[in-house]
């Protein structure tokens, strides 16, 4: 199996797992923010072990990052890296939302966000967590 055939089931597998996530979020999620990123670990590591050395590629400064992802693999490798711990921090704020009782149709913006952009609906969410949660001091 290609590289490029593996990049397309990993994408494959993290987009049905976001729907998955966003339509059926409380019968889901405890058991997806396991089995999506584990299964995506075990391809990274897979990855990262095969991929051939680049002598010119490491983590010490931009241009070595660069040479790092000048192979199909180590992209592959990261990509994957991306998908598994976006998904990741996808179930904990559909299980975090849940416990605080956050509706979900305010999360899932958020979802969108971590499935495009990482980072960014994290930082939303918090700030709606953050928000909500001063709603319940208040009217508790």
């Amino acid at each position: 199996m290609s590289d490029a055939q593996l990049f397309q089931y990993a994408n494959t597998t993290a987009l049905v797992s976001w729907i998955v996530l966003v339509v059926q979020p409380k019968r889901t999620a405890p058991t997806l923010r396991f089995v999506v990123p584990l299964a995506m670990a075990v391809l990274y590591i897979w990855a990262l072990s095969t991929a051939p050395a680049n002598p010119d590629g490491g983590f010490g400064s931009l241009a070595q990052v660069k040479a790092l992802f000048t192979q199909d693999r180590a992209v592959l490798a990261g990509w994957v890296h991306y998908l598994a711990f976006d998904f990741f921090i996808g179930c904990w704020m559909v299980m975090d939302a849940a416990e605080r009782g956050i509706k979900h149709l305010l999360v899932v913006p958020c979802m969108l966000l971590t499935f495009m952009f990482g980072p960014v609906g994290l930082l939303l969410y918090v700030g709606l967590r953050t928000a909500m949660s001063g709603r319940a001091v208040k009217t508790a």
